[in-house]
């Protein structure tokens, strides 16, 4: 018995949502950071879900198409670049500012 394509689509329906809702409501640089992890997260697990629907479905089974999985791994790297390139400048800005409140950075403001 397999789980239904809709179930994965409001599972990752949730994740969205509460990763746009940790980005909007936090202050801390980390916390919407992990918040666009979330919203990452959720996109790979519609490509995943989406992926296998079409596999079930036998429109790619021929082929044995892979991707869905492929979409899904350029999305860990981006997420990994993401976390990487992000980190660092959170770590520099608070050598600078001593602080990783997002409303507390403004470092273009002359």
């Amino acid at each position: 018995m397999s789980v239904p394509l809709w179930m994965f689509l409001l599972v990752a329906a949730a994740l969205f949502c509460l990763g746009i809702f940790t980005v909007l409501s936090r202050r801390n640089a980390i916390a919407i950071l992990m918040g666009v992890e979330l919203m990452l997260n959720a996109v790979n697990l519609n490509l995943v879900a989406f992926w296998r629907y079409r596999t079930e479905a036998g429109i790619i089974a021929e082929r044995g198409g892979v991707a869905g999985q492929a979409f899904a791994v350029f999305v860990f790297i981006v997420a990994a670049a993401e976390v990487a390139v992000g980190l660092a400048l959170v770590i520099a800005v608070y050598r600078s500012r001593q602080t990783v409140t997002a409303e507390d950075i403004d470092l273009l403001k002359g």
